[in-house]
């Protein structure tokens, strides 16, 4: 097994892990919970979010990880400046935490926007950290560090919901998820001098900042506006469900997307630096995304009922609609995880933005335009807004790698049909499920059997790349397990 695919390996515990945690969290807090309180934590989260996107780049986990050599000076002026403007933004949330409270007209959010701003002092310091276990490939470290803050998150959210702390709940769990990562970061590395102030390389930070963190705000801006349009034109019941949905949809991205992501960055300046085809790197991966991304998504459109209803509960019924809409908006986005990668690969930073600026604008006016007909028409908006995005982005991309339009299109072509192979065992479980034949649990095991027996069938079928990458990925762990057993302490 190689070091990439070890990486995949152990990154792959770490978000399942924490996946598993997530979805044990979520169930029981959406019992605890009712979907107006579940809205005012996600307005606090999304507002945090947004503001701390702005600035978050500059000298953060891209910068470290792109770049080529990586001095003692470099890190410390990174962190530095992370650590000035982190202190900036907890300090004007602080002061600002009121007037947002009027502007929302919800007193509730004053606390929790100050409570949320302490993860801001925490950003730097983990952030860092995280940086540089992921550029040395030492995502073992980090699953561990990872798994003991989500459960903490996990824990102290369902414990002080059980305890009547209503929304504050799961943002006092974050706060405690965040300190408990800094401090096992900080035991892992030890080597603390790189966490001392210097402004030695700030021209150089800056400048990569200026850009990177443009692309961050507006991404990030752009994906949680439609909960703050909601909040506003609506209310935070809206915003509950449309929260719940959201996090619903991006269980792929908790399965796979996040999966690879720490390792496709450095994976992919690697190989640049290595002079290898980065067109075709694109290509095979985009062919490999897809063969799993849409797939999945059709089957969480397909059965979204039965999965709202076992998971969430009867009360967030109303989400099943959204999510449908949702899964049909993303699959648009099966190689938007690439994009920006592949810019910073090839220098080319400043189009990663300019894409944004294209392509987000008249999605958030869209957006804004759908806010005000009601949670579905937000939804079903992404249906227009994510294809145009990920168009723009993908023009933009294409001429750094000579990518042409019937070169996308094969790379493709075999996961449509995997998909179609998917979705027909996926319905016929659903259409027996809704005339009772099935009941919901026994539907749902049963749906998730036939769908992968009818996706490796599609594989199979179509001769896809991904199965020769299964049969390796499999082989690497026949290989480890005998050693991992020989390591065993005898007790």
């Amino acid at each position: 097994m190689n070091s990439v695919q070890r990486s995949v390996l152990f990154s792959a515990v770490d978000r399942y892990a924490g996946l598993v945690l997530f979805f044990v969290s979520t169930a029981v807090l959406s019992r605890l919970l009712t979907p107006s309180e579940f809205g005012v934590f996600a307005v606090v989260n999304a507002l945090t979010a947004v503001i701390a996107a702005a600035f978050q780049e500059f000298g953060g986990a891209n910068y470290l990880i792109q770049k080529r050599e990586l001095s003692r000076g470099t890190i410390r002026t990174a962190f530095t400046i992370t650590l000035g403007i982190s202190l900036a933004i907890a300090l004007i949330l602080f002061a600002t935490a009121d007037v947002v409270s009027r502007i929302f007209a919800q007193d509730s959010l004053r606390r929790g926007i100050e409570v949320s701003a302490l993860n801001l002092l925490l950003v730097p310091v983990s952030g860092t950290l995280i940086a540089l276990f992921r550029r040395d490939m030492q995502f073992g470290t980090l699953a561990i560090c990872n798994l003991a803050s989500n459960m903490v998150v996990a824990l102290v959210s369902i414990g002080l919901a059980v305890l009547n702390f209503s929304y504050m709940a799961p943002i006092w769990g974050g706060v405690a998820g965040s300190m408990v990562l800094t401090a096992m970061l900080l035991s892992w590395y030890r080597d603390f001098s790189v966490l001392r102030p210097s402004l030695s390389e700030y021209r150089d930070v800056l400048e990569f900042g200026l850009y990177s963190s443009g692309v961050s705000l507006i991404n990030v801006f752009y994906n949680l506006a439609p909960q703050l349009f909601l909040a506003k034109i609506l209310d935070f019941t809206a915003v509950g469900l449309y929260s719940r949905a959201i996090n619903l949809t991006q269980v792929f991205d908790r399965l796979v997307t996040q999966v690879v992501n720490p390792i496709i960055m450095p994976a992919i300046v690697t190989k640049r630096a290595a002079g290898a085809d980065l067109k075709g790197v694109y290509l095979d991966a985009v062919e490999l995304l897809s063969a799993v991304q849409w797939p999945f998504l059709t089957f969480v459109a397909i059965m979204a009922r039965p999965i709202v209803l076992i998971w969430l509960g009867e009360a967030w019924l109303e989400v099943a609609l959204l999510v449908r809409i949702l899964c049909l908006a993303n699959l648009a986005l099966f190689a938007a995880c690439l994009t920006y990668p592949v810019f910073l690969a090839v220098g080319r930073v400043r189009d990663a933005l300019v894409s944004s600026c294209i392509s987000i604008p008249p999605s958030l006016l869209a957006l804004l335009c759908a806010s005000v007909f009601g949670v579905e028409a937000v939804a079903a908006c992404a249906l227009l807004t994510l294809p145009f995005q990920a168009a723009v982005a993908i023009y933009y991309l294409s001429p750094h790698l000579a990518l042409r339009p019937a070169e996308f299109g094969r790379a493709v072509l075999k996961s449509g049909v995997v998909t179609m192979a998917t979705a027909s065992g996926a319905a016929i479980c659903a259409v027996l499920i809704e005339a009772g034949t099935l009941n919901l649990i026994v539907g749902l095991i049963s749906a998730l059997v036939v769908a992968a027996f009818c996706w490796l069938w599609g594989l199979i079928v179509t001769g896809h790349p991904l199965l020769q990458h299964l049969r390796q990925a499999a082989a690497g762990l026949a290989e480890m397990a005998p050693r991992l057993l020989a390591s065993r302490p005898v007790l």
